[in-house]
């Protein structure tokens, strides 16, 4: 959605503390692609040369595939043939009795970005240099964003290419009256597909602007708020720096659909998009069309997507349901490859993230991963400031832990749902942590995102060092999200001890740091046979895996958490 202000930028301080269990000599990882073919080269570059006797270890899970010496500050690695697959390949030596990793970095080998999306956005395409644009994509890159959206990229919503297809502009303003290149959006693109990440133009499903009578836009596809066609429904924005309000048309008109899908081919015949990120403007309550008819806006949504899909077979599509508004049955059932909400009040619980996710699995029987818009510490976002790093890290360990992506990332991190709004800026710890996280939720994919049920766990700690409780969350406890994958229980816990409160934007950024807990001992009923437990974390030892001891005695299984202090992974196998 679109809202009404821009922002600055400055620097930010340092602010780098070591997690537990880290290493205090760490290395810095990337791969030259943000996902991989079955059977493609992985090409791994690391920042330093590493002193001692490294190995390079390639993992699934807790199980080692293979090992080699670690020679050189660049290598490759051929990717397994199974596809949809996570791996967590870490440098470390043997210290003792003990493991010392100096880095990591996850690889996801998955053929279609849709099975576990990761979204991030672009957001300006004033001239840039080639270096420039690939300095922001390679960022991306390493947080393995498979898929970018390019917001406000756009002539007109009604006319999104400027110029024709014959003849298209090298330069236009956007809807803020902003400089847009076209070389910059190649350039993107380009960088983009190099990076095997898809490109995704946005506009909205029904904008029009207030010359669109001009380009063609006939009075009978418009929306209006009275029968008598004399008041059209608009999205109101402040000139300037906007160059026109958005007036609204009806998305399931097919005069409409068929005048939008022509222009979207000719954005598609001179840009290498992948496909369209559809936008909406949520519950508008009662609307009209031309003849007076209601319009049930929340069901024209399946038309429309079917409209464009049909119009342009050989691209993708993604829409946002706006606070889920359209989702069941229309939005999910349309042929989007994965499913998208921006999450606004009162869905401002943590348990509301969990929701809205567990919701979209099952509106999509299983079959479309998640990702969620949710904006980040909206009010400090106003001025010029700083992300609060432990209300991103609760908010991302929550919607990674329930299987879903968030979309944050981009040039800067998002703050507020105009993108170009740059106010808040990553210290550097909050930088580290969030490249941890999302090597997390690659390597672990398979336990996070690929099936399984959630459920509830009964689960205790013996030893008083922190008080547990199924979700959803409460204050002062760790919550814990149990899921049954078969052969696999997985329990995660989630550090909301001496959380703040259990709002996830965090509005006013000041979501407190959890105290590190350390030794607790683990109490659970399992009725099967347990044959090795593991822990892994984004917080510790660079995610890698670990084993910990455990005693059972019938279906009384015990063993001790090493430590917690934001995400604890445990996974049991049977």
């Amino acid at each position: 959605m679109l809202a009404m202000i821009a922002g600055c930028k400055k620097d930010g301080p340092t602010n780098n503390p070591i997690t537990p269990g880290q290493s205090a000599y760490q290395v810095d990882l990337s791969t030259d692609k943000a996902a991989y073919y079955p059977g493609d080269r992985v090409m791994f570059t690391i920042s330093k040369t590493i002193p001692g006797t490294v190995k390079v270890r390639y993992r699934r899970q807790s199980t080692t595939l293979r090992e080699d010496a670690l020679t050189g500050t660049s290598w490759e690695w051929v990717a397994p043939s199974d596809d949809y697959t996570g791996y967590l390949v870490d440098l470390y030596e043997r210290v003792g009795d003990s493991d010392k990793v100096y880095g990591s970095i996850a690889v996801d080998v998955s053929s279609d970005w849709a099975k576990f999306p990761r979204y991030g956005f672009l957001s300006a395409f004033g001239q840039m240099s080639t270096a420039a644009i690939e300095d922001v994509v390679a960022n991306l890159n390493r947080h393995h964003i498979n898929g970018l959206q390019f917001q406000d990229w756009h002539f007109k919503h009604h006319q999104p290419l400027a110029g024709s297809a014959a003849n298209p502009a090298d330069n236009w303003k956007d809807i803020a009256n902003r400089d847009n290149y076209r070389s910059t959006v190649n350039g993107y693109i380009s960088a983009a597909h190099n990076r095997n990440m898809k490109a995704m133009f946005y506009n909205l499903a029904m904008g029009a602007l207030n010359d669109a009578a001009a380009d063609g836009v006939q009075e009978q596809w418009y929306m209006f708020k009275d029968r008598s066609h004399g008041v059209k429904d608009l999205h109101p924005l402040p000139k300037p720096p906007f160059k026109s309000d958005i007036y609204l048309t009806d998305p399931s008109n097919a005069v409409w659909q068929q005048y939008l899908a022509a222009r979207n081919n000719d954005v598609y015949s001179v840009f290498d998009f992948d496909g369209f990120h559809i936008d909406q403007l949520g519950d508008r309550g009662a609307e009209y069309d031309y003849a007076g008819n209601s319009i049930n806006l929340a069901a024209a949504y399946l038309p429309f997507v079917e409209a464009m899909k049909a119009a342009s077979p050989g691209r993708q599509l993604v829409m946002n349901a706006v606070n889920q508004y359209g989702q069941q049955n229309s939005i999910a059932a349309s042929p989007v490859d994965f499913l998208y909400t921006e999450v606004w009040s009162p869905n401002e619980g943590y348990k509301d993230l969990a929701t809205i996710i567990q919701n979209n699995d099952l509106f999509a029987g299983g079959l479309k991963k998640t990702v969620l818009a949710a904006y980040m510490d909206y009010a400090v976002a106003d001025n010029q400031g700083w992300f609060n790093t432990p209300g991103v890290l609760l908010t991302d360990a929550v919607i990674f832990a329930f299987g879903g992506a968030h979309l944050e990332l981009g040039e800067h991190m998002l703050g507020k749902e105009y993108f170009p709004n740059n106010n808040l800026q990553m210290k550097d710890d909050l930088k580290q942590a969030l490249v941890r996280y999302y090597d997390f939720m690659v390597a672990y994919q398979n336990l996070l995102r690929d099936g399984g049920t959630f459920t509830t766990a009964p689960v205790s700690c013996t030893n008083g060092k922190l008080l547990l409780n199924n979700w959803p969350p409460q204050s002062g406890s760790v919550s814990v999200v149990a899921k049954d994958l078969g052969n696999k229980q997985v329990l995660h816990l989630i550090n909301f001890a001496n959380a703040a409160h259990l709002n996830w934007r965090d509005t006013n950024g000041n979501q407190t740091m959890p105290l590190t807990i350390q030794n607790a001992a683990i109490q659970f009923t399992s009725a099967k046979p347990v044959t090795k437990i593991w822990v892994a974390s984004p917080d510790t030892d660079h995610g890698v895996a670990h084993p910990v001891a455990f005693t059972q005695n019938g279906n009384t299984v015990n063993f001790n958490l090493p430590v917690l202090q934001y995400w604890d992974m445990v996974v049991i196998e049977n």
